[in-house]
């Protein structure tokens, strides 16, 4: 099972956003659904007072408890965790691109990693009403101010670690990582090299050099050609056109 990780409550931090691109994603996902914009600006005075306590974060889940003026209540965000086979579609992705996968492994997650992941059909950012949240205060609202405001402090912990979004979506960074660095297991080739199957460069990199295939044996000599003998010529008509060849070279270097 996936653990949780706690965050410890942001000091006020009056007027702050999210900064990256990952924050602004999310806090859209959440604004798009929001009915009323007066809502979304009490989230975010709650959001820089400092009168939301620590934050966990736990697959498909954020909860925290808000200390408002009228009470202390309970709000929780919840956003779909990815499916076994989405999250085996995104990880074959990701190996067979050298780059996300090195980035991934130095705890580093690229904004092209989106790209790769609505390659394989995998959602990681949440979309328009993919995050839903509970709250025991009474505002009927659709994310009411108190749930805003931990949506808005949600995006800044993205800020700092976008691993918090994988592990909404399911997997933490030590058990993600954890995946990604195994090698692969290899499948048999049909024929020599397997291009569906590439190998990570950095599983190729990890594995010792197999020795040099023994020399080949040397080729058979061929044998000295026999031809028939020439009709109407002696056997030794050849060796004498030679010998005589022979005899008039060195008798032109002589006289030069």
């Amino acid at each position: 099972m996936t653990p949780a990780r706690g965050f410890r409550a942001f000091p006020p931090r009056p007027g702050r956003r999210g900064r990256s691109w990952w924050a602004r994603a999310f806090v859209a996902a959440m604004e798009d659904t929001a009915l009323d914009a007066t809502l979304l600006r009490a989230g975010r005075r709650f959001a820089g007072s400092g009168r939301i306590g620590p934050i966990t974060v736990a697959p498909g889940r954020i909860a925290a408890t808000v200390e408002d003026p009228d009470g202390i209540y309970d709000v929780v965000v919840h956003l779909a965790e990815l499916t076994d086979a989405e999250w085996a579609r995104f990880l074959e992705q990701v190996r067979a691109e050298a780059g996300h996968l090195a980035a991934l492994l130095d705890r580093e997650v690229p904004r092209s990693l989106v790209r790769s992941a609505d390659a394989a059909d995998v959602a990681l950012l949440p979309t328009i009403g993919d995050l839903e949240s509970e709250c025991d205060c009474p505002d009927i609202g659709d994310p009411c101010p108190h749930a805003a405001g931990l949506c808005y402090q949600v995006a800044w912990l993205l800020d700092e670690d976008p691993f918090v979004l994988l592990l909404l979506r399911g997997r933490g960074a030590d058990e993600l990582l954890d995946v990604l660095g195994r090698e692969p297991v290899a499948e048999p080739a049909v024929s020599g090299r397997d291009v569906d199957h590439p190998v990570v460069a950095a599983a190729a990199y990890a594995v010792d050099p197999a020795g040099l295939p023994a020399p080949l044996p040397p080729p058979p000599r061929a044998a000295d050609p026999v031809f028939p003998a020439a009709p109407g010529l002696p056997p030794d008509a050849l060796v004498r056109l030679v010998a005589g060849a022979l005899a008039r070279a060195r008798a032109h270097l002589a006289d030069s």
